[in-house]
Formats: C-alpha cells, sequence, structure tokens
C-alpha cells in the first residue's frame, strides 16, 4: 500500500467503497443524490488494547456507521479513522 501512517491503540484507518453509481435496475444517481458508502476495507490498524486485541486485519472488508470515524485526505485518497468499536460488522 505504502501510506506511512500507523493508528494507534484500538483505531483503525479505512479507506470506504466507492459510491454507487447505479441503481439495481440500471439508473444512473446524479452526484448530489449519491449515499455516503457504510462500507470499506481495512488498511491499516493499531496494536488494539492491553485487555483487548483487535479482531480485523489489514485487508478485511467492513460496515461501519453513517456517521462513523474521522474523515482523512492521504496522498489523494479519502480514508476515515475510527475506533474498531465503531465498525458493525466483518463481510
Amino acid at each position: 500500500m505504502g501510506l506511512n501512517i500507523k493508528p494507534l491503540a484500538d483505531r483503525v484507518l479505512v479507506e470506504p467503497a466507492p459510491a454507487e453509481t447505479k441503481t439495481a435496475s440500471g439508473l444512473i444517481i446524479p452526484d448530489n443524490a449519491k449515499e455516503k458508502p457504510q462500507k470499506g476495507t481495512v488498511v491499516a490498524i493499531g496494536n488494539g488494547k492491553v485487555d483487548e486485541p483487535l479482531t480485523v486485519k489489514v485487508g478485511d472488508t467492513v460496515l461501519y456507521g453513517k456517521y462513523g470515524g474521522t474523515e482523512l485526505k492521504l496522498e489523494g485518497k479519502d480514508y476515515l479513522m475510527m475506533r474498531e468499536s465503531d465498525i458493525l460488522a466483518i463481510i
């Protein structure tokens, strides 16, 4: 990947999946109507807490809350930094 960032403690860096551009029936969604994606790929993880090791690993596809995490822009790409507890599921 080449990112020079290491999350601390139970934090996870997630690259959000791109927003859907078409509906299931083939209709094109305009930019102003696109919803913020709620799934992404884990690209970096912290070391976890002493009594709570991390469950997710780099490369996992995860679901997270709509307003979870802090948005970051690194090397021209958008990422979310969030606590592992903000992640709802691994898919």
